[in-house]
């Protein structure tokens, strides 16, 4: 586990448009810190994780991983080391199987192994059945769809997880399940965003609002 600044954000400012959705936004995130943001709606929370994996760029201020800025030079090496799940993920068509063994085809994961025993045991861990595997995913519902693309962040082995609404769609037992495990890892790195309140409820979390 990393004890230094993984990532930074140092007076960030983002409008689209005419409406500014942050603010002078500072915000750091050492290794193995549990991190829930938190705000009304429309304050750029989500925003928060897409600049963080450079998907919006800030119109002040800057953001950092590992110290270095990211930007159109270092995004790309940047995204090897996060995972991001978004609230909504799309992540493909066909079996479910299939779309997690093709994640470790990009180039980026190819010196990564696909675990079987492990994947199985995250199945068991976040409460899905084994044959989930031989499903199509566009006909998965949306917690399934959550937690499956959260086991393939878990699979990829990144350093950061970066969580939007991550329990949004799922059950009582399932949304336990998640928040056990992202928050009783040591090694693990969380920025979480979430309106739930057992999110901001639960021990060993920093909140931040925004």
């Amino acid at each position: 586990m990393e004890n230094g600044s993984l990532l930074r954000y140092d007076n960030v400012t983002v409008r689209f448009g005419e409406k500014t959705v942050l603010e002078d936004f500072n915000l750091t995130v050492r290794g193995g810190d549990k991190v829930l943001i938190f705000g009304p709606s429309g304050k750029g929370k989500s925003t928060i994780l897409l600049l963080a994996m450079g998907m919006v760029e800030p119109d002040a201020g800057s953001v950092y991983f590992r110290d270095a800025e990211v930007d159109s030079g270092s995004v790309w090496e940047v995204r090897r080391q996060l995972a991001y799940v978004p609230q909504n993920p799309d992540i493909g068509e066909g079996k479910v199987r299939g779309l997690i063994e093709s994640v470790f085809d990009y180039k980026a994961n190819r010196e990564l192994t696909l675990d079987q025993g492990e994947l199985r045991e995250l199945l068991e861990q976040f409460t899905l059945e084994q044959d989930i595997l031989e499903k199509n995913y566009q006909d998965l519902s949306g917690g399934e769809k959550q937690r499956v693309a959260i086991i393939i962040a878990v699979l990829l082995r990144r350093c950061i997880f970066l969580l939007d609404e991550p329990t949004a769609s799922l059950d009582p037992e399932a949304k336990r399940k998640v928040m056990a495990y992202f928050l009783g890892r040591k090694d693990c790195t969380v920025v979480a965003v979430s309106h739930d309140s057992d999110w901001l409820e639960a021990e060993g979390l920093r909140s931040v609002r925004i």
